[in-house]
């Protein structure tokens, strides 16, 4: 049984480290993009496919750098943190309780972040880097494995350890985490088709 729970928590981590891989890989291409972008406004990047995927378009967007600093910067920052974790994980470390609820905060607030800079791109800037949706599922990605490595430290109450153990072990997050994904996706799928 505790051999069961070890590999379990290994492929929870193994998740979280392809998630944060995935957007680490496309934050990082998205701030190579950006530097071009800032020596040659005019530049044609190589993340430009046509007139609904365009880097051009977001990133000279206001809502690119919402806190003064390229959004691309800050999601570096944060995947590269958790990836760190998630390798520790992998290797069979054992994360403090505090930091993996501190990342699954983190990870929280990004993926409303991510949804509402979706509906941004797809309803103001009217177009979509194609770089962040790659972000986007690795968001997705780490907070489906957060919240299954963390069930048993949420502060939820009796009752809400209980209803919370129900739904994952009944599947229903990845529903939730893919429906989620479908909804944005069906949303500009609408917007641009």
């Amino acid at each position: 049984m505790l051999h069961s729970l070890h590999m379990n928590k290994r492929f929870l981590y193994s998740i979280l480290v392809s998630g944060a891989a995935l957007g680490l890989i496309a934050s990082f291409l998205e701030m190579v993009e950006y530097v071009i972008l800032l020596k040659n406004p005019h530049a044609v990047l190589t993340c430009n496919i046509n007139g609904v995927f365009s880097c051009s378009n977001v990133l000279n967007a206001w809502q690119s750098s919402i806190f003064g600093f390229p959004n691309a910067l800050m999601c570096i920052t944060f995947f590269t943190l958790l990836l760190g974790a998630g390798l520790a994980g992998v290797s069979g470390s054992t994360i403090a309780r505090r930091l993996r609820l501190t990342l699954q905060g983190l990870a929280l607030f990004f993926v409303c972040f991510g949804s509402w800079f979706l509906w941004q791109s797809t309803y103001h800037i009217h177009t979509l880097c194609i770089l962040c949706l790659f972000c986007f599922a690795g968001l997705l990605m780490i907070n489906w494995s957060l919240l299954r490595l963390n069930e048993a430290d949420l502060r939820v109450g009796k009752t809400g350890q209980h209803i919370l153990h129900r739904i994952i072990q009944s599947g229903a997050d990845t529903f939730w985490w893919f429906l989620l994904g479908m909804v944005l996706a069906f949303m500009m799928l609408v917007h641009f088709r």
